[in-house]
Order: C-alpha cells, then sequence, then structure tokens
C-alpha cells in the first residue's frame, strides 16, 4: 500500500459525519492515471531574495534543498483537477494544486494519489508551504531562508534543520491542527522570532543546533501535547500561562511560579507558551 495520503482519513471521518447527522452525499474523487508533471525552475540572475509559495491539498509531500537550480522535482497525480500550476516572474515563483485541492471527498475507481517531491536551491527566499492533510519531511537544511512561514492541517510532518541557515531570518510561523508535528535543530534555523500555533495534537520542538542570536518563541496550544527540547549550554526562560496544564521537567532546569530557567553562555531563548488544557515537557540536555 502507498505511504498515507491522509486524505482517505479525512474522507470517512466526513461519510461518518453524514450519515450521523444525514448530511448529503460525500462527492466522489475521479481517479485515472497517474500523471507526472516535472519541475525544472532556474535560479534567478543576481543574488535577489525570492518569494517561494507552495500550495498543496491532501497528499505526501518530500521537500528539500539540493536543487542546481530554484526548484526541481515531480508531483505524481491521479485526480485530473489537481494538475499543479506554475508560475515564475518578478521574483516570485508559486506552485500550486489545481483548483479543486481543497475538495473533500471518496476516491472512486482506485486509491488516491498526490506525491510531492521537491528540492529548492541556493537562492536567498522567503519560503510559504500551504499544506491540506499532508505526510512527509520537509528538510531545510542549510538553506538560505529570510523568511518562513507553515500552514497545514491534520498532518503527520517532521521539519528538520540539521545544518545552519546562513542567512539572518526574520520570522519562523507554523499554524496546524489536530497534527503530530517534529521540529527538529532549531537553533539552525536562525530567526530572531518564532511563532507556533497548534490545535488539538503532538508537537516536539528541539531548539538543538548552533544558535546565533537571541531570540523569541511564541507558543500557543489547544487541548495540546508539547515537548521543547533545550540543548545543553543554551540559556533558555520558559513563561507558561493558560487553563489546566501540567508541566514536567527533565534536567537543569529551575522554578519560580510558572517561569522556568535553565543556564547557559551565548545567545538566550524566550518561550511563552500559552496553552489550554495541556501537557508540556520540558528537557534540558
Amino acid at each position: 500500500m502507498k505511504r498515507s495520503i491522509l486524505l482517505a482519513v479525512a474522507a470517512l471521518a466526513a461519510a461518518a459525519l453524514a450519515c450521523s447527522v444525514n448530511l448529503p452525499n460525500i462527492p466522489r474523487l475521479k481517479t485515472g492515471p497517474t500523471e507526472t508533471f516535472t519541475i525544472n525552475e532556474p535560479l534567478p540572475e543576481g543574488d535577489e531574495v525570492v518569494d517561494v509559495t507552495i500550495s498543496m491539498g491532501a497528499g505526501t509531500l518530500d521537500l528539500s534543498g539540493g536543487a542546481e537550480g530554484l526548484m526541481e522535482g515531480e508531483i505524481k497525480y491521479n485526480v485530473a483537477e489537481w494538475k499543479p500550476t506554475i508560475t515564475n516572474a518578478d521574483g516570485k515563483l508559486t506552485i500550486e494544486q489545481g483548483p479543486s485541492k481543497d475538495n473533500i471527498g471518496l476516491p472512486e475507481g482506485g486509491d488516491v494519489v498526490n506525491d510531492w517531491s521537491l528540492k529548492l536551491g541556493g537562492a536567498p527566499m522567503n519560503l510559504t508551504l500551504n499544506a491540506g492533510a499532508y505526510d512527509g519531511t520537509v528538510d531545510l537544511s542549510g538553506l538560505r531562508l529570510r523568511r518562513l512561514e507553515i500552514n497545514d492541517g491534520a498532518s503527520n510532518a517532521e521539519i528538520v534543520f540539521d545544518s545552519l541557515n546562513p542567512e539572518a531570518m526574520d520570522t519562523l510561523t507554523y499554524k496546524t491542527g489536530a497534527s503530530s508535528v517534529k521540529l527538529t535543530g532549531l537553533a539552525n534555523a536562525n530567526f530572531a522570532e518564532m511563532d507556533f500555533t497548534g490545535g488539538a495534537g503532538s508537537y516536539i520542538l528541539d531548539f538543538s543546533g548552533e544558535p546565533q542570536r537571541d531570540a523569541t518563541v511564541n507558543v500557543k496550544g489547544g487541548a495540546s501535547s508539547f515537548r521543547i527540547v533545550i540543548p545543553e549550554g543554551v540559556a533558555a526562560t520558559v513563561t507558561v500561562t493558560g487553563g489546566l496544564n501540567s508541566v514536567d521537567t527533565e534536567g537543569g532546569w529551575t522554578q519560580s511560579g510558572d517561569t522556568y530557567e535553565t543556564g547557559g553562555d551565548g545567545p538566550r531563548l524566550t518561550i511563552n507558551v500559552e496553552m489550554g488544557v495541556g501537557s508540556l515537557e520540558l528537557v534540558g540536555r
């Protein structure tokens, strides 16, 4: 069986809901032969910052660096209306799934295929990723990111920064739903400010890497489970506000009321956590 597309889960949930409340019939997604959409976009002249936007619905995503140009890769799909479009002009590169990308339905004629495998190149960029219920890995190690924004639905995603972003990133913004999300090597993202908003999900924020400067992190969650990992030697202050929360610590944390601190030299992380009913695990390595 193919890697889970998560669309089946959404479709079954929608079908169950339709039966329970007598909603109209769930639409059918007409599947056909699997097509391949190939991407090979050249680097822009000079060293100007490029706005790159990737928008997809439910599917699988494998995004990484290593492209010789600005972007290369392929997209495999078997719903004709999902054929992607791509535009590259005036310092903006946009690749978007077809106009019915937000439709939820039951597959007709076989499993739905929507597999995105993309690589980004060495240009400085502002990167925006919009996705539905996707399953995948986004490896941004070493990419030249000035700004990063990720918006997704019921995802199962891992975001990786295994090597340092050579650009000073202004903001890293992540908004997600009832997801399982893991971000690792966040110190390598080299951001000044990070905003993470989650729904009823499970989230790991691992700030390992090479911190370059002081940074502020704002975390908001509903009925969520958060695990925040601070590497050894990094100074961090974590302030927790909100509803009925349980906070567990591991490592050398000191506590004063709702504020937790771990010592270290060099740049400092200031983390503000606002939660509804949830759990928070603070890990100091």
